[in-house]
């Protein structure tokens, strides 16, 4: 049809549609999802990775324990466990895996497979105890790194995207870390969190609007596309 095409990266476009949605300008970001777990923040054109998930991202994590104990995929495995949690009454201690800047989730996920099994069957806990452990201690994790990321870069504000972003007792940590450093969380819901068209479109339209297009014969799916590796020459240096 003669009408170009723009390769986008998934990450960033997570990041734009963030932006836009919620009109902050240069923040801390949080890219949580099924496939990635990432602190990321802006500078010369691109945004650098500050911190992840050195093995499963987080939502990987929390889908895999939502097959152990049997919730159901409708809507999603994600939000059985968040809505499972809101009952949950003791918290039980989980591995806490911080390296530096990075993130470990298998060791937990493995444990909690194994511990929450026995504590099931024992009575010792409930599948709503083990889903508010889990989240309370992925989400400490996470707001740590996030809070040393918002340290080392001078910001006051913090945008959480991806499918786990959506994620309302996340919000609520964040909220209070930020809020004690006189800052700001931008969070949106699952419209621009999850997956969507409208996040690549504005993206593309970004890169297309600063002369980038991609030739047919490099429009490949690479899975590997880190997002410190697209140049974002729509924003200033």
């Amino acid at each position: 049809w003669g009408v170009p095409i723009v390769g986008v990266n998934h990450c960033v476009a997570h990041i734009e549609m963030g932006r836009v949605a919620t009109n902050v300008h240069d923040p801390v970001v949080l890219y949580v999802s099924g496939g990635n777990t990432q602190v990321i923040a802006y500078s010369m054109q691109r945004y650098h990775i500050f911190g992840e998930t050195i093995d499963i991202a987080v939502g990987n994590a929390l889908d895999r324990f939502a097959r152990v104990i049997k919730l159901s995929n409708d809507p999603s495995p994600g939000y059985n466990i968040e809505q499972l949690a809101k009952k949950g009454t003791k918290y039980i201690e989980l591995p806490y895996v911080v390296k530096g800047m990075d993130v470990s989730f298998s060791g937990m996920l493995t444990h909690i497979e194994q511990e929450g099994k026995r504590m099931l069957d024992s009575g010792e806990a409930t599948a709503a105890d083990l889903c508010y452990s889990l989240q309370e201690t992925i989400f400490a994790m996470l707001v740590e790194i996030t809070e040393r990321a918002m340290a080392h870069c001078g910001q006051n504000s913090v945008l959480i995207v991806g499918g786990v972003g959506c994620n309302r007792r996340l919000q609520e940590m964040m909220e209070v870390m930020v809020a004690d450093r006189g800052g700001s969380v931008c969070a949106m819901d699952h419209r621009y969190c999850i997956d969507n068209g409208a996040m690549i479109a504005q993206a593309g339209v970004m890169a297309y609007q600063q002369g980038y297009e991609t030739p047919i014969v490099d429009t490949t799916v690479t899975q590997r596309f880190r997002t410190d590796q697209t140049e974002v020459k729509w924003r200033e240096p």
